[in-house]
């Protein structure tokens, strides 16, 4: 005898499969939202302090290139002036070769997500 109970088990496997897959999905999706805040309080934490130091930095390069060409505006005047010129070049291009190593050496943002994703890939797949 065959009632509908029988057939109920097959048409729940579906339903529990979709289910568990919306469960995976919104997982993934609270710690993608999450990760991303982070990354946004942290990028805007970096700018905000970078501005900072950016500000203080050249004031302060501004006082001591100022007060240098004072010490020997009278004696070594040009020399003062093309020495500041040559570490300011030198202090530039260091800069940039570091500050292009960084951009080029940038992990992934979300990498908690992409590993999650990897682990349930892993766990799904025979």
């Amino acid at each position: 005898m065959s009632d509908g109970r029988e057939s109920t088990p097959h048409h729940a496997s579906p339903r529990r499969l979709g289910a568990a897959l919306l469960g995976l999905l919104h997982g993934h999706v609270e710690l993608f939202g999450i990760e991303l805040q982070e990354q946004k309080s942290r990028t805007l934490s970096l700018l905000l302090f970078a501005g900072f130091a950016l500000i203080f930095g050249l004031l302060l390069l501004v006082g001591l290139s100022t007060l240098l060409l004072i010490l020997f505006w009278d004696s070594y005047r040009l020399a003062a002036i093309i020495g500041l010129c040559l570490l300011y070049v030198v202090a530039t291009a260091y800069c940039a070769v570091r500050l292009r190593a960084a951009v080029a050496d940038e992990s992934s943002p979300f990498s908690a997500t992409l590993e999650e994703l990897a682990r349930d890939r892993e766990r799904l797949l025979p």
